[in-house]
C-alpha cells in the first residue's frame, strides 16, 4: 500500500517540478564555491577580443626608445641625449611628462646628470615608478642626487600572476592603496574633475586597493615619436601641446618593457607603455568594464541548471542537444551583446559548468526511465502481437468454417427455387436467402484476403491470359445484378495480346469494380466496360452514372475499412473491396486510380503492365510466388 502510494506521489506533476526546482538549486549551491577565476577570465578576454575598440581621448602622446633609435646611437640614450629631448618636447608645452625609466640608471658623468636634472626640474616631468609606497606611507622613497628633487609617483601596473586568472595577463589597474591615489588618476584629473577613487563606475575593492578594468584600445592607437627623431627634430611639436606625454622602451629586449592583455597575449606584443596610455584614457573617458553583481551570476546559474534539467527529461536525445547547444549560445551571445551595449560583463564560468554537471548528473535517470520505458514497449508489442496473431487465426478459422455452411445455404436455396412451386412472395424469400449468403460469402473471402495480407501468405500464381476473356466472364456473371436494376452494361474491349497475371486476383479487382459500380449507380443508367493497349499497358476502366465520390473524400477512397459518406445509411458493404484492388493490382507492379464528380458519376482506371517481369516469378514451373 505504501509503495503504491509513493508511486502515485512520484507521478505527481507537481512533484516532478519541484523535485527539478530543488535539484537546480542544489546544484547551484554546490557550483557556489568552486573557483573558476581562469575560466572566467578567459571568457572575459574573449569578449574584450570580439567587441569594438573604443577611440582615444587625444590627450596622450607616447615617446618610445625603441630598436632604431638603439641603432643610430650604437649606445644606449645617455645623460645629454635625455636633457636635449626634454627640452624639445619642453618647448611644445605638454600638461606633464612621465618617464617610466629611473633617471638614476641614465649614463652620464654627474655634471651631465646634474644639468639633466635641472632641465626636468623645469619641466612637469615625473618618474613612474612601478611600485606603491610602503604599509603605513605616503610617498614612495625619493631619487638619489641628483635626481632628488624629481617627483617619483605610483604608477603599477598589475598582472593576474597570483591572484585570479593566475595567467599574467594584464587587465585591471590601481586606483588608489590605502586611501592614497595612484598617479594614473591624478593625470586623468587634468581633463576631467574626478577627484576620488569612488567616482569611478566600475571600481571595486581588493585587499587595501581599489581597482578598475582597463579598457584596452588596439596596439598602435596613440600617436608615438621615435626617441631619436626627438633628438634630431624630426618631429611636430604641435603633437604634444597641452598633453601627456609618456615616455617608455620598446627596443624587444626587456621582458618587463611588455605586458599580455586580452587583445595582444604574444611576448612583447604590447608594451608597458601603451599599457599605462590605455589606463590613463580609460580613466579620463571613465568607461571601465564593469562586473555583474554576484546574484546575477547565481541566477543565470540556476536559470540555466533547470533549463537543462528540463530539456534532458523532457526531449529527445537529439533534439535536447540540439535545444541545449542553441540555449548555451543564445547565453554567450547576451553576454558578448551585454558587454559591448554597456561594457556589463556577466560571468559565464558557473552557468556553463552547470550545464555540464546536469547535463551528465540527469542523463543516466534519463536513461533508466527510457530503458524502463522500452522494456515497457516490448512488453505491450509483445502482447499485441500475440494478440494479432490469435485475432488472425480466429479470422482465418472463422472464416473457413463459414464458408462450408454458406455454400450449403445457397445449394439449397437454388435447388428449392428450381424444383417447387413457389409463390411470388417465397420467390423473393429465396432471392432475399440467395443474396445475402452471396454478400456474407464475398465479406468471408474479404476478410480471408485480408488476413493473407497481414500475415504475408499472399501468393501470385502468373500465367497468360486473355483480359478480355476475363471481362466478358465478369460481365456476364454481373449482368443479373444489373437487370434487377434496369442497368445497362456497355462493353467496348479493343483486341489485346494475352499477358501474363493472377487471374483469380484480378478478376477479384474487376468484380469489385464492376459490382460497386451496380451497387451506387440509379436505375435506368448505364455502365462502360472498356478495355486497350496504351504505353506497352493495359488499361481497363470501369465508369459509371452513379452517386460520385465527393472531392475531400477522393484520397481515402483505397483505404481499409473506407466507406463514403453517401454510401453508408443504405448500401451494404464492408469497405475492403477498393482496399484489395489496389493491393492486388500493385502486386502486379500495376496502378489503379480514380476520377469522380458527386452525383454524376466515377471512372476507376486500372493499368497492368503487358510484360510483368518479377524476379521470383518462376509461376510458370513452380506454381506460384509469395509476396
Amino acid at each position: 500500500m505504501a509503495i503504491n502510494w509513493f508511486e502515485s506521489w512520484l507521478k505527481n506533476k507537481w512533484v516532478h517540478h519541484s523535485l527539478k526546482l530543488a535539484l537546480a538549486i542544489t546544484i547551484t549551491v554546490i557550483l557556489s564555491p568552486l573557483n573558476l577565476d581562469l575560466f572566467e577570465y578567459t571568457a572575459y578576454d574573449w569578449r574584450v577580443q570580439l567587441s569594438p575598440r573604443p577611440d582615444t581621448s587625444g590627450n596622450i602622446a607616447l615617446v618610445s626608445i625603441d630598436y632604431d633609435t638603439l641603432k643610430k646611437l650604437a649606445r644606449v640614450p645617455e645623460a645629454l641625449d635625455w636633457a636635449v629631448v626634454l627640452q624639445k618636447i619642453g618647448q611644445a608645452k605638454p600638461k606633464e611628462i612621465v618617464s617610466f625609466l629611473n633617471p638614476t640608471l641614465i649614463q652620464g658623468s654627474y655634471d651631465d646628470l646634474s644639468m639633466l636634472s635641472e632641465v626636468a626640474g623645469r619641466l612637469p616631468f615625473h618618474f613612474g615608478e612601478n611600485d606603491l609606497p610602503k604599509t603605513g606611507m605616503q610617498h614612495l622613497d625619493p631619487l638619489a642626487p641628483p635626481f632628488e628633487n624629481i617627483q617619483v609617483e605610483p604608477m603599477p601596473k598589475t598582472s593576474d600572476k597570483n591572484w585570479l586568472a593566475k595567467d599574467g595577463v594584464t587587465r585591471r589597474l590601481i586606483l588608489s592603496y590605502e586611501g592614497q591615489l595612484t598617479f594614473h588618476p591624478k593625470l586623468a584629473a587634468e581633463f576631467t574633475e574626478m577627484k576620488s577613487a569612488d567616482n569611478y563606475h566600475g571600481a571595486y575593492s581588493l585587499l587595501d586597493s581599489q581597482q578598475m578594468y582597463i579598457r584596452f584600445r588596439n596596439k598602435g592607437a596613440y600617436p608615438t615619436v621615435k626617441f631619436i627623431d626627438l633628438l634630431e627634430g624630426k618631429f611636430d611639436p604641435a603633437l604634444f601641446k597641452g598633453k601627456i606625454v609618456l615616455i617608455g622602451k620598446d627596443t624587444l629586449e626587456g621582458g618587463n618593457d611588455y605586458v599580455t592583455t586580452p587583445i595582444v597575449k604574444g611576448l612583447m606584443g604590447f608594451t608597458t607603455l601603451e599599457m599605462h596610455a590605455n589606463v590613463i584614457d580609460t580613466l579620463i573617458q571613465d568607461n571601465a568594464p564593469r562586473w555583474s553583481p554576484p546574484w546575477v551570476k547565481w541566477l543565470f546559474t540556476f536559470a540555466i541548471a533547470l533549463l537543462t534539467i528540463y530539456i534532458v527529461l523532457s526531449v529527445r536525445p537529439g533534439k535536447g542537444l540540439l535545444m541545449l547547444g542553441l540555449s548555451v549560445l543564445s547565453f554567450l551571445a547576451i553576454a558578448l551583446l551585454t558587454f559591448i551595449a554597456a561594457r556589463w560583463v556577466i560571468p559565464v564560468a558557473h552557468p556553463l559548468v552547470a550545464v555540464f554537471i546536469c547535463y551528465y548528473f540527469v542523463i543516466p535517470y534519463r536513461l533508466i526511465i527510457e530503458n524502463r520505458k522500452s522494456w515497457e514497449y516490448y512488453q505491450k508489442n509483445r502482447l499485441l502481437t500475440q494478440v494479432e496473431e490469435l485475432k488472425s487465426n480466429f479470422m482465418r478459422m472463422m472464416s473457413h468454417d463459414l464458408k462450408t455452411p454458406l455454400a450449403r445455404i445457397q445449394g439449397m436455396a437454388e435447388v428449392i427455387r428450381e424444383g417447387s412451386m413457389l409463390t411470388d412472395r417465397q420467390k423473393v424469400a429465396l432471392d432475399t436467402i440467395a443474396e445475402s449468403s452471396e454478400e456474407l460469402t464475398e465479406f468471408v473471402a474479404s476478410i480471408l484476403s485480408l488476413s493473407r495480407i497481414e500475415s504475408k501468405e499472399m501468393k501470385l500464381h502468373l500465367r497468360s491470359r486473355d483480359m478480355n476473356r476475363l471481362l466478358n466472364e465478369v460481365i456476364r456473371k454481373a449482368e443479373f445484378s444489373a437487370k434487377r436494376k434496369n442497368i445497362e452494361i456497355v462493353a467496348e474491349l479493343e483486341p489485346l495480346f494475352s499477358i501474363k497475371m493472377d487471374e483469380d486476383l484480378i478478376k477479384t479487382v474487376l468484380t469489385n469494380l464492376l459490382e460497386n459500380a451496380i451497387k451506387y449507380s440509379d436505375e435506368g443508367t448505364k455502365i462502360l466496360v472498356s478495355s486497350e493497349e496504351v504505353n506497352n499497358e493495359v488499361v481497363v476502366q470501369v465508369a459509371d452514372q452513379g452517386r460520385g465520390i465527393a472531392a475531400e473524400e477522393m484520397g481515402h477512397v483505397f483505404e481499409r475499412f473506407y466507406r463514403a459518406r453517401n454510401s453508408r445509411k443504405d448500401t451494404a458493404g464492408n469497405g475492403l473491396g477498393l482496399y484489395l484492388a489496389r493491393y492486388f493490382v500493385e502486386l502486379h507492379n500495376g496502378g489503379i486510380e480514380v476520377e469522380s464528380e458527386l452525383n454524376r458519376g466515377s471512372t476507376f482506371t486500372v493499368k497492368l503492365p503487358m510484360n510483368l517481369d518479377l524476379e521470383t516469378d518462376q509461376s510458370e514451373t513452380s506454381g506460384g510466388m509469395y509476396v
